[in-house]
């Protein structure tokens, strides 16, 4: 079956690997100013940022004044832009740098080549509308500007943000801590589905080097940042970055994850307990693996390649990508992972099926409905039913080589469950947090049905039931319409 299609990108040419730069609210707020830019674009130059890919510079909010001038046109505030935006971009451009600018999608701001478009004092008018209209001003500049949609993962912005913009914001604002990273973490990994080349999801800024993050959990946000082909957009002051800073940032292997062509967003193969396998797959058949412990304690976090659908070797090559030594192993991937630290590693052998799963609608074939969850719950345990075909992401699911079935459900993806490992008719079906245990394996059958790998038993519509809110369960396999499906 062909995979869900979802709002089709937006097709201005840009950003069609994540986009990276510098912007300067994260480390300086409104102290804003034609220095600060033009010693960062300097310092970005020279300290091998540039040269590993940040091409941007991007000026934030506070750089004009509150009133345009008599050709309704806005006004650099000229006590901090002296010489203008021109002249800065002027020398940004002399650089080989690029100038990404600031802007409001409502009556006021919240306090080029670039246009980041906030959400402030919008006065309630559709976000859909308000980003559309900037995108086709945009266009009709006939300019190369790469469009940043930052409406703060409201309206469901990754279900209709593909054809407006090249990235949008799908979480609040972050902040410089490691509770703060963590629930950006949360919210924007189940939305891999929704992400491609030319329009990406944007779970905020990077604080890598800012407040009370340590290089530690630095490491983790740039590691899960790149997994999640998220933009790069560093936020620390970069004329005095340390050593220790600038080696994440410019870290070549990593940031060839993050900008793999492929262009797909890694995904949650297993989270249990604070230790989470993420696992996204790469254009040469490559699979990028993260192992994230979220958890205050040292902890050792283990997947297979199976599970990262890799498959039909009898050795993989794992690459460390932050210290850079390779091992192999036969198939189980672990590590001993740090108090709120990532290991990444680059696998290689075998050939690959599992990263890039298919997507679409699960469809219910006797009732005529699609598998659905209930008001987008994240309870873990609610038990799935068949509802009338939306096209929601609580009805978009995702099955992978390894035989999960995931679903993004509010923001948070979860896996299809047999209930408490019971593998008797009439067992729920419901939601859990994926862990890669064989209760939440399912097999896609030519005959249409969907068996459990651990249960045998097929998934169907409780007796057979055609109602919208019909419940799904375990079953003795019996080859009727209630336990066929089809999946796309």
């Amino acid at each position: 079956m062909l995979a869900f299609a979802f709002s089709a990108a937006l097709g201005n040419g840009l950003a069609l690997t994540p986009q990276m730069g510098f912007n300067d609210w994260n480390a300086y707020g409104c102290n804003v100013s034609e220095s600060l830019i033009k010693s960062t674009a300097q310092a970005m130059h020279t300290n091998g940022m540039q040269a590993a890919g940040y091409s941007y510079v991007n000026i934030d909010d506070c750089w004009m004044t509150h009133n345009r001038d008599s050709g309704g046109r806005l006004v650099p505030d000229p006590a901090k832009f002296p010489d203008g935006t021109k002249r800065t971009a002027d020398y940004a451009h002399s650089l080989g740098l690029k100038l990404g600018i600031y802007e409001d999608a409502g009556t006021a701001t919240c306090a080029g080549d670039y246009l980041k478009y906030d959400n402030c004092n919008n006065n309630g008018v559709s976000a859909q509308s308000r980003y559309t209209a900037m995108r086709d001003a945009l266009a009709a500049t006939g300019l190369p500007i790469l469009y940043s949609l930052c409406n703060w993962g409201q309206d469901n912005v990754w279900t209709w943000g593909a054809g407006v913009g090249n990235s949008r914001r799908t979480t609040g604002d972050i902040s410089a801590n490691f509770a703060g990273m963590l629930s950006i973490f949360h919210s924007n990994v189940g939305l891999a589905s929704y992400a491609g080349p030319g329009h990406w999801n944007d779970p905020d800024m990077l604080e890598v080097g800012n407040g009370s993050m340590t290089a530690t959990e630095s490491r983790s946000e740039f590691s899960l940042w790149a997994e999640m082909a998220a933009p790069l957009i560093a936020g620390t002051n970069l004329p005095s970055v340390s050593a220790e800073i600038l080696s994440m940032l410019i870290n070549s292997r990593v940031i060839a994850v993050d900008r793999d062509p492929l262009g797909k967003q890694g995904t949650m193969v297993s989270s249990s307990g604070g230790r989470d396998v993420l696992a996204k797959p790469l254009a040469n058949g490559d699979v990028s693996v993260a192992l994230f412990n979220e958890t205050g304690s040292t902890a050792t976090i283990s997947t297979t390649a199976a599970a990262i659908g890799k498959t039909g070797a009898s050795a993989y090559t794992l690459t460390d990508l932050w210290s850079g030594a390779s091992s192999t192993t036969s198939g189980t991937i672990s590590a001993s992972v740090p108090a709120h630290g990532t290991v990444m590693y680059r696998v290689a052998g075998g050939t690959s099926g599992g990263g890039t799963g298919v997507t679409g609608a699960v469809h219910a074939v006797g009732a005529g409905a699609c598998l659905d969850v209930p008001n987008s719950t994240t309870t873990a345990g609610t038990q799935v039913e068949i509802w009338s075909c939306n096209g929601g992401a609580n009805q978009t699911w995702t099955h992978f080589a390894s035989h999960q079935f995931t679903v993004c459900s509010g923001s948070s993806q979860m896996c299809l469950d047999a209930y408490n490992n019971r593998t008797t008719p009439g067992t729920k079906v419901g939601l859990w947090s994926c862990n890669g245990q064989s209760n939440q394996q399912w097999t896609l059958n030519t005959n249409g049905t969907i068996t459990g790998v651990q249960s045998r038993l097929c998934l169907g519509v409780a007796g057979g039931a055609i109602a919208d809110g019909t419940l799904a369960e375990l079953q003795t396999c019996n080859g009727g319409s209630s336990q066929r499906w089809t999946l796309g």
